[in-house]
C-alpha cells in the first residue's frame, strides 16, 4: 500500500490530471450532472431525498469501481501495483492545482487583472469574480490552495490508507458531489444538503490534519508557524464549513495576510495577498503535503502493528 501511494503521488506530479475524456472524476461529474437534471425538482422533501439518493449512489458507484480495480490489481502482480497507483493518482490533483494557482499569480504580476479573474474562476473557485480587485483575486487563489490540501490530497490519502482504493474513490465522489451541488441557493439549498453534510463529515479528521500540517509546513518554508497556529486557533470557525477554516486560517497566519470572501468571511490579520503571496502559499502547500502524507503513513503503520 505504501509503494502504491508513493507511485501515485509521483504519477500525479509527473503527469497531472488526464484529459476529461479519460478522467474518472470527470465521468463521475457527468453522471452527477445527469442525475441532477432528472432528480432536482419538486418540494423541499423531494429535493432533499433526491439529492441524498444521488450523492450516496455516486459514492457507492465510485467505491464499487475502486474495489473492482483493486481486486483486478491484486491478481496482476507487479503490473497491478502500477494499475492501482494510476487509479489512485486520478483522485489527487497536486500538480494541476499548483499550476492553476501559479497561472493566476503570473497574470496578476503582469497586471492583467481581467485574465486573472477569468483564470481563478475557471480553475480554482466557484464564486463570481467579475468585480474582484487584485487582492481578492489573489485571496481566492490562496484560499483554494489551502482548502485543496485537504480535498485534493490529504483526505484521499487518509481514506486510501484506511479503506483502500474503494474508500478513496467513494470520498472523491462525495467531494465532487459537494462541489457540484452543495450551494445554499435555489433548489440546491435542499438538493445539495446531503452532499454538503456528508462531505463535511468525511473531512472532519483530514481537514484538521491538513491545518496542522500547514503550521509545520510554514516552519519548513521559512514562514511564521507561530502566527499560523494563532490564526488557526482564532479564525478556524469563521467559515460556514466546519473544515475549510482550518487550512485557510492557518495559511493566512503563515503568510501574514487576510483571506477574504466578500460577504462570507475574513481570516487572518494583515493586508490582502498579492501575486508574490500565491507563490509563498505554494511553498507552504508542498511542505505541508509532505508533512501530512508522512503523518498519515506513520499512523497507518502504527495501527497495523496493533492489529
Amino acid at each position: 500500500m505504501t509503494a502504491t501511494l508513493l507511485l501515485a503521488v509521483a504519477l500525479d506530479l509527473a503527469l497531472g490530471d488526464p484529459p476529461n475524456r479519460l478522467h474518472p472524476v470527470a465521468w463521475l461529474g457527468a453522471a452527477l450532472a445527469a442525475g441532477r437534471r432528472r432528480l432536482c425538482r419538486g418540494r423541499a422533501a423531494a429535493l432533499l431525498a433526491g439529492g441524498a439518493l444521488l450523492s450516496v449512489a455516486g459514492a457507492a458507484l465510485a467505491g464499487a469501481a475502486g474495489a473492482g480495480v483493486a481486486a483486478l490489481a491484486a491478481r496482476l502482480g507487479p503490473a497491478g501495483l502500477a494499475l492501482e497507483a494510476l487509479a489512485l493518482a486520478c483522485l489527487f490533483s497536486l500538480r494541476d492545482l499548483a499550476r492553476a494557482a501559479r497561472r493566476v499569480g503570473d497574470l496578476l504580476d503582469a497586471g492583467d487583472l481581467v485574465a486573472a479573474r477569468r483564470a481563478v474562476a475557471r480553475d480554482l473557485v466557484s464564486r463570481p469574480t467579475e468585480g474582484l480587485d487584485a487582492g481578492r483575486v489573489a485571496s481566492a487563489a490562496v484560499e483554494s490552495v489551502a482548502e485543496n490540501l485537504t480535498d485534493s490530497f490529504v483526505a484521499p490519502v487518509c481514506f486510501y490508507l484506511a479503506f483502500g482504493l474503494a474508500g478513496a474513490a467513494a470520498y472523491r465522489a462525495l467531494n465532487t458531489a459537494d462541489a457540484m451541488l452543495g450551494y445554499r441557493e435555489g433548489a440546491l439549498e435542499w438538493f445539495g444538503r446531503a452532499a454538503a453534510r456528508l462531505d463535511d463529515l468525511a473531512n472532519l479528521l483530514p481537514a484538521r490534519l491538513a491545518g496542522l500540517a500547514i503550521v509545520l509546513g510554514a516552519a519548513l518554508a521559512g514562514e511564521d508557524a507561530r502566527r499560523a497556529l494563532a490564526a488557526l486557533g482564532r479564525d478556524r470557525h469563521t467559515t460556514a464549513s466546519p473544515n475549510a477554516g482550518w487550512t485557510m486560517a492557518a495559511m493566512a497566519g503563515a503568510l501574514g495576510v487576510a483571506l477574504e470572501k466578500p460577504g462570507a468571511y475574513r481570516l487572518g490579520q494583515g493586508p490582502l495577498p498579492g501575486a508574490r503571496d500565491i507563490a509563498r502559499a505554494l511553498r507552504v502547500f508542498w511542505r505541508a503535503a509532505l508533512v501530512a502524507g508522512s503523518a498519515a503513513l506513520l499512523l497507518s503503520w502504527i495501527v497495523a502493528l496493533f492489529r
